[in-house]
């Protein structure tokens, strides 16, 4: 099959003369000696208002190749760009979004797809930062709570209403993240903003996890409203973490994991990194806090494609940061 050429301006003075005279489609391409498609693209395109003329056509087609030829200029940086989103495991369609937000070139998510496949066929890596969907263990709900009773639970039921709106900052979700080792992580994430904290405690101990959430959010002065937790005995000292910042906690009804879906999220994007079966004991406080540094600047849909750290904190967009070839793309 031959490489498509580009039509010329006396092919597009036929096309105009031809398509004056009543042909159709495929009689001009017939009388011109190009392919139906061809044809149709042509007129697609290229007409004008005034419908379909030749030296209208030629200079959009003209135009158009300039500034394809721009864009060509630009895409070495636009592509070292995206690679960089990519190593800090941004999604294509994070990625790609991002971008119209920002109001730079679009660049589809398919478009991204492809290149990774492209990439990993030469040999890279790129590949290796896409998130994989596994087999998740559902808990089967309505089943009987046999964990034992947390004193002094107050249930979801009571939650004020304006917790489920998202519409302030300072209404957090807790949970716990266990591995193979005595160690285990502490995973808090404020509804509004997806902001994470993620805290290691050397062991999952109702001491160890309050004293881990008090110390982190204790920092977010005015910003802990409201907590809700999950029904484990590791928050059974929920009065302490309640009195120590101010906040009211409740908790989800047991197996009722959506109740806490912006936690329950958050909780299957660390396993991207820290897949089931990892040994805390053996992760870093410095990877850790790594993790949570990513999570923080990727930008979700959910958040018309800002950062959490950037609803949490008001703050400058994430696009003010790029810095070198990206910030030529416009």
């Amino acid at each position: 099959m031959g490489h498509y050429r580009q039509l010329t301006r006396e092919e597009r003075y036929q096309i105009a003369a031809l398509k004056g005279l009543g042909y159709t489609q495929r009689q001009i391409a017939r009388e011109i000696g190009r392919s139906p498609s061809t044809i149709s693209r042509e007129l697609r395109r290229n007409q004008g208002i005034e419908g379909y003329q030749a030296e209208t056509a030629q200079r959009v087609a003209d135009r158009r190749r300039r500034e394809a030829r721009k864009c060509h200029k630009r895409i070495p940086e636009l592509i070292a760009w995206v690679e960089a989103r990519l190593r800090d495991d941004w999604s294509p369609k994070q990625i790609a979004g991002s971008l119209k937000e920002a109001g730079y070139p679009l660049v589809s998510h398919e478009w991204i797809y492809r290149h990774i496949e492209r990439a990993q066929k030469a040999g890279g890596d790129l590949y290796k930062h896409l998130r994989h969907r596994r087999k998740r263990y559902r808990k089967r709900y309505g089943s009987q709570e046999r964990r034992g009773r947390i004193i002094d639970r107050v249930g979801i039921e009571e939650r004020p209403a304006v917790v489920e709106e998202r519409s302030r900052i300072g209404d957090w979700e807790g949970d716990t993240v266990r591995g193979r080792g005595q160690s285990a992580l502490v995973t808090l994430v404020e509804r509004k903003s997806r902001q994470v904290v993620i805290q290691k405690v050397a062991r999952a101990t109702a001491e160890q996890t309050a004293a881990a959430i008090i110390d982190r959010l204790g920092a977010f002065d005015g910003l802990v409203k409201t907590m809700t937790l999950d029904n484990g005995k590791e928050f059974a000292y929920h009065k302490q973490i309640a009195e120590a910042l101010g906040c009211d906690v409740y908790f989800a009804r047991p197996y009722h994991s959506w109740e806490r879906g912006a936690n329950e999220n958050m909780n299957g994007l660390i396993r991207q990194y820290f897949p089931k079966g990892t040994d805390f004991d053996q992760v870093t406080d410095e990877e850790i806090a790594e993790v949570e540094r990513k999570l923080n600047l990727r930008p979700r849909k959910c958040l018309s494609y800002r950062a959490p750290i950037e609803v949490f904190c008001d703050g400058p967009h994430w696009q003010d940061t790029i810095t070198g070839g990206v910030a030529v793309i416009g």
